[in-house]
């Protein structure tokens, strides 16, 4: 086994890290694990399929209840993908009809002022 960053083969055992192990070059004093995973991540063809339901009105959380993926990650693919669109043009009339996403907030006031609704 060859120490990753300089070459070298004067390596030794280091402990464990993550249920891996550890090893630690003698010349350059670098900690590495003889193998490496790359975390694993989604597929694209899941990808494709969170955003076209979204694309196609289904909120995040309905995503997620059909793909098991969880719906902070659907947003952030949302807005990745959101970043690489153009820029929309601009318009001249105001819209009279707004739609709201479930990132908004709702805001609703208490029917009782006091206590267990007793004055």
């Amino acid at each position: 086994m060859n120490c990753p960053y300089c070459g070298s083969t004067e390596i030794r055992k280091n402990g464990w890290r993550r249920g891996k192990q550890n090893h630690i070059c003698t010349n350059c004093d670098r900690q590495f694990i003889d193998i490496y995973s790359p975390p694993k991540g989604y597929s694209d063809e899941k990808k494709v399929e969170c955003l076209k339901a979204y694309v196609n009105g289904a909120g995040f959380r309905a995503i997620e209840r059909q793909t098991g993926i969880h719906h902070t990650t659907i947003i952030n693919w949302v807005k990745q993908i959101g970043e690489k669109l153009p820029e929309a043009p601009p318009t001249d009339k105001i819209p009279s009809v707004g739609e709201l996403d479930e990132l908004e907030t709702f805001v609703r006031s208490k029917k009782t002022k006091f206590g267990y609704g007793r004055r």
